[in-house]
């Protein structure tokens, strides 16, 4: 439900009511009771969700991103070590490391 804002064209008072959206708008004056009431066009306010359930990724928690980074890290393909030769030239690509290294 939305908050209008009233202003009165007799004594000037200016306040806020909390109605329903089919509801028509006020007339009578709380104050002076003329009925010189207007509905001011408010500029309104952003929405705020509170609460979990908007948006499924939002607010994870902590131990379910190191989850999904560890499963992530563990379907990536290994990629194999290049090294730069010194021979190389610089249009040619660098060559896979062949060399075995003791255990």
């Amino acid at each position: 439900m939305p908050t209008y804002e009233y202003l009165c064209g007799n004594c000037g008072h200016e306040f806020e009511r909390f109605q329903s959206i089919t509801a028509g708008p006020l007339r009578k004056c709380p104050r002076c009771n003329k009925r010189t009431l207007k509905r001011l066009v408010g500029g309104g306010a952003g929405v705020i969700f509170k609460g979990s359930g908007f948006y499924e990724t939002d607010y994870r928690s902590e131990s379910y991103k190191k989850a999904e980074q560890k499963e992530k890290n563990s379907t990536e393909p290994a990629k194999e070590k290049t090294t730069k030769s010194k021979d190389a030239k610089p249009g040619e690509k660098a060559k896979p490391d062949t060399k075995k290294k003791p255990a």
